[in-house]
């Protein structure tokens, strides 16, 4: 990868890959190292999460297609090597987060992909992309599945800053880009739309209820965790990566 020519985003827009993909079976123990070491980068690089998560799920029986998307992210951080989450100095401590999902994004299980951030001043502190365990039915299903995942991470955020003295005062907002989902998020009453959803989802309401939580709308333009659903076209893609926080050490000097 020495002399190879860096490219502008982890993953290529709209790529989809498959289990059994075209293309010869690779060493497993090659292609499980260099994931392993993508995804020890990933504590502080949040650009490249997605990707790698998405070449995670193909450990048993890599091929050349997965290896050469692995190869594409090393091509992306080799033009980004300098690039980081800058955190200024300020005494903003209001924990914001956001949410969102690619319904039935992957073509083999039509799972999807739940995606959430949370910021903390000026840069991101956490972030997550992960597939879903069951099957959503419906677009308002899956981003209230990401919800709820994304509402336990935010209570267990707050007790973590109220233990470093920087309790918040206020219920966590968590952003959504989904009218419905929010709906649910808002609504103690079970009905068709909801009845069949696993009860450990339901927890979301509980925590809308106790303000713990507030859950309000985002355009989708403005999406944060988009970037952790699904790959992205290049203009969007370095959008959210600065809404990330993120920005070249370079323009410091």
């Amino acid at each position: 990868m020495e002399h190879s020519k860096p490219v502008s985003t982890p993953v290529e827009e709209k790529f989809k890959l498959l289990r059994e993909d075209k293309g010869r079976t690779v060493n497993p123990t090659y292609y499980k190292s260099l994931i392993g070491s993508l995804r020890y980068l990933t504590a502080t690089r949040p650009d490249i999460v997605f990707g790698v998560g998405l070449l995670s799920r193909f450990m048993e029986e890599p091929c050349t297609n997965h290896l050469q998307v692995a190869k594409r992210i090393l091509r992306y951080i080799k033009g980004t090597l300098n690039d980081g989450i800058y955190y200024e100095n300020t005494n903003e401590v209001n924990l914001v987060g956001y949410t969102d999902s690619d319904w039935a994004g992957d073509i083999e299980t039509r799972k999807s992909t739940s995606g959430f951030v949370f910021h903390l001043g000026s840069g991101a502190i956490s972030w997550s992309s992960k597939k879903q365990p069951v099957v959503a039915l419906s677009t308002a299903e899956a981003e209230y599945i990401a919800a709820a995942s994304c509402a336990t991470q935010a209570v267990w955020l707050r007790r973590i800053l109220e233990e470093l003295n920087e309790k918040q005062s206020t219920p966590t907002t968590i952003f959504c880009d989904n009218k419905s989902a929010i709906a649910l998020c808002k609504n103690l009453v079970f009905h068709g739309r909801s009845k069949h959803i696993d009860i450990r989802v339901h927890k979301i309401r509980e925590l809308v209820n106790e303000k713990e939580v507030v859950i309000e709308y985002c355009p989708t333009e403005e999406q944060v965790a988009d970037i952790f659903t699904k790959p992205l076209k290049t203009e969007l893609f370095y959008k959210l990566k600065k809404m990330l926080g993120m920005i070249n050490s370079a323009s410091l000097i």
